[in-house]
């Protein structure tokens, strides 16, 4: 006969203490398949938000160089603009500056021209000096019988004409220059005004006329006979 332990039943199950094997365990409940995929978009979703973000400052940096590129293009393209207009200008008054300390010498040239006194070696010197002033764009104006302009004459005589209809240049005492479209010495001229009264008043005029007419119908008439009668 065997001896029976105190408190102990074969048909109870025996208790698995924390210091069994794994295989004595229970096995734990497995995670879901839902819980495992839903870790990973939630993931994908702050990754696709992130990127875009970046993507959006990267393109506002991208527009701020851009309009910044455009901007100092811009600026350099006026500068370009204005050096050769300022360059334009400088050149164009040293030319100006430089002719119209030689006008003294064309006018005297053009006064040896006029008494015959441009002859021999002097005659090829003045005629290259003029041939070069021209080709600087030294342009000279003023001629008799042209209309008095103040604004490219200077009047230094005035007299009255029975000729002239308007204020009109009769003598050129020194031509004008110009270089383009800018005047560096007006022509200064002697300019002569219609008399005055000379002008008879067109209602005035008009009248003369139908006397006159009236005076050679008249005359016709009496060489004639006078005018038919019935």
């Amino acid at each position: 006969m065997t001896e029976e332990t105190p408190g102990f039943d074969e048909n109870e199950p025996a208790d698995v203490s924390s210091g069994d094997t794994p295989e004595a365990a229970e096995p734990q409940a497995a995670p879901s398949s839902d819980e495992e995929g839903a870790a990973p978009a939630g993931d994908d979703a702050a990754a696709s938000v992130g990127l875009t973000a970046q993507l959006d400052q990267a393109r506002s940096a991208l527009n701020e160089r851009t309009a910044d590129l455009q901007r100092l293009q811009a600026e350099f393209q006026n500068y370009r603009r204005r050096v050769e207009r300022d360059r334009v200008a400088v050149k164009e008054v040293a030319v100006a500056n430089l002719l119209t300390e030689l006008l003294p010498t064309l006018d005297d040239i053009g006064r040896a021209r006029e008494h015959g006194e441009l002859v021999g070696g002097f005659k090829s010197v003045a005629e290259s000096l003029e041939t070069v002033a021209a080709k600087m764009g030294l342009q000279q104006f003023g001629k008799e019988g042209e209309p008095f302009d103040p604004t490219i004459h200077e009047a230094l005589m005035h007299s009255y004409a029975p000729d002239v209809t308007e204020t009109t240049c009769v003598a050129i005492l020194q031509p004008g220059y110009r270089i383009g479209e800018r005047t560096i010495r007006p022509a200064r001229v002697a300019v002569a005004e219609p008399q005055p009264g000379a002008q008879p008043v067109k209602g005035e005029s008009d009248g003369d006329s139908n006397s006159k007419a009236e005076t050679a119908e008249a005359a016709d008439d009496k060489d004639s006979g006078g005018p038919d009668e019935g």
